[in-house]
């Protein structure tokens, strides 16, 4: 059975005349302790043309120390990675189907086989609190490594490692402070794995800032790269069932959809419209997974803000019952989708797509003359689609285009993100505003929807014999809130954008 671990830690290499220091006076820190000499062997696993360590993916296979097993390293923010792990198994060298599973999305069809081989003699230091816990180790590596393949290159390095255990932040500064005025520097490499195999992959290159100077090209794919990565890192995520997984790869999808469709002249590239299309398939996908679980978690929560003698009958467990298989269903959908040629297909359309720069000639000049001319445009489709639904009859018509409303609001928002990797200011300002339009439009979305399905719910328990009567006060409850928020949608807009909503009926 797989474990996971947050890994936080910081690496460190020897420079000249670099001594490790003394650290049992850190903040937090009552006294370090030397630990037992370990000697640790770590075969790594990856495809032939090492996709997984250049998304910031390792895997291995490691004998010796105590935690002797297969690991699956996942980047999260900076200084920061997942770690599942599973125990050695029968299987040997073979990669177990639940890890190679998780790395899907990265392998993409390829074999993972062995690339390097690490040995690492470890000296490592505890450093303990006053009760005797451990808030960190530091680890002095003496690193023996050699890549397999065609070819065989031979590397060895010294290394210090520190990883917070009980330990925060704080500790983590100071241990730095103090290493880099012994002499010791930040690592080149988050990996050894990264340093092994450091002939074999180009050097990063340095993020430029983008400007208003910029070319709009490098700008708009700044942002469209950035989401393709998310889409990939967040599928061993879902395949985990991590909360907030799904909604934030739909959150994904529908950036890189708006982006495709808001800068489409700008980018000119080939087969927008049906990457576009696939990604809609995707976010459907994700939509059915994401909607049940929400709109189930609304009405539970209806529920149980009810007073007890108002629920009368099986209502829990008739609305459990409802959304249980449509749940179950969903995620069934979702997961067959993840493991599908054309989820895999998509991944690869997408890199090809955004791997050069972008054919058009508005992608070449300057962002501050292109990208605000796209943001207006999207905001304009707020702003008419806005007074449709001012001036549409109170009641469905109106609930229709207020969803129409919020369609708009998300493309205008994920337009003005992008734009504002520039640092416009008047950017940063229209997501902010177009984001919360959003959030209240998609709150009254869902009441609606939890209206329309709480009479769902109610008349089949009326079908099957039960008292309907509190899923009649669970639609009344939910029609308040959309009444509610609907006043709030008015009410946000004449405060942010004056009277262009126009009158609406009543």
């Amino acid at each position: 059975m797989a474990t996971e671990a947050r890994e936080t830690e910081n690496k460190y290499e020897f420079g000249p005349g670099a001594v490790l220091p003394f650290l049992g006076d850190l903040p937090g820190v009552a006294q370090e302790s030397d630990l037992a000499e370990q000697k640790l062997e770590a075969e790594y696993f990856d495809t032939a043309d090492l996709r997984l360590v250049r998304a910031g993916v390792t895997l291995r296979r490691r004998r010796g120390g105590s935690d002797a097993g297969w690991h699956l390293k996942l980047p999260l923010e900076a200084g920061s990675r997942r770690e599942i792990r599973l125990p050695l198994s029968r299987a040997g060298r073979h990669v177990p189907a639940e890890l190679a599973t998780l790395v899907r999305a990265y392998a993409r069809g390829q074999t993972l086989v062995p690339v390097a081989l690490v040995t690492t003699v470890r000296r490592p230091r505890a450093l303990l609190d006053a009760a005797g816990a451990s808030l960190a180790e530091v680890a002095t590596d003496d690193v023996s490594a050699s890549t397999m393949g065609e070819s065989t290159t031979l590397t060895h390095w010294r290394e210090v490692e520190v990883e917070l255990a009980d330990g925060g932040p704080r500790l983590l500064r100071a241990a730095d402070k103090r290493l880099r005025r012994s002499g010791l520097r930040p690592a080149r490499h988050a990996a050894k794995l990264e340093r092994a195999l450091a002939g074999q992959l180009a050097a990063p290159e340095g993020e430029s800032k983008l400007t208003p100077h910029s070319a709009a090209g490098d700008v708009v794919l700044a942002y469209t790269r950035s989401q393709a990565a998310i889409l990939q890192a967040l599928d061993p995520m879902i395949r985990r069932d991590e909360p907030d997984s799904v909604h934030d790869m739909r959150v994904a999808t529908r950036r890189l959809r708006s982006t495709l469709k808001s800068f489409g002249e700008i980018l000119g590239l080939p087969g927008t419209g049906r990457l576009r299309a696939e990604l809609k398939w995707l976010g459907g996908v994700l939509g059915e997974a994401r909607d049940n679980e929400v709109l189930g978690s609304y009405l539970h929560a209806r529920l149980a803000a009810l007073p007890v003698d108002l629920l009368m009958g099986p209502v829990q467990a008739r609305a459990s019952a409802h959304f249980a298989p449509r749940a179950a269903s969903a995620r069934a959908s979702l997961l067959e989708a993840l493991d599908s040629g054309r989820f895999i297909a998509l991944l690869n359309d997408l890199d090809q797509a955004l791997g050069g720069p972008p054919p058009a000639a508005k992608a070449r000049r300057a962002a501050a003359d292109v990208l605000p001319a796209a943001v207006q445009r999207t905001r304009r489709r707020v702003r008419r689609r806005a007074r449709r639904a001012g001036r549409a009859a109170a009641g469905p018509a109106r609930e229709v285009a207020l969803h129409e409303t919020r369609k708009a609001a998300k493309d205008a928002r994920y337009t003005a993100e992008a734009a504002s990797l520039t640092g416009r200011k008047r950017d940063h300002r229209s997501a902010r505003r177009m984001k919360k339009l959003q959030a209240v439009l998609g709150d009254h979305h869902d009441a609606v929807v939890a209206r329309d399905t709480a009479r769902e719910i109610g008349v089949r328990a009326h079908l099957a014999g039960e008292n309907a009567f509190s899923f009649g006060l669970l639609y009344e409850g939910c029609q308040r809130d959309a009444l509610m928020l609907e006043k709030q949608v008015r009410k946000q807009w004449a405060r942010r954008f004056g009277s262009e909503y126009g009158g609406w009926r009543h």
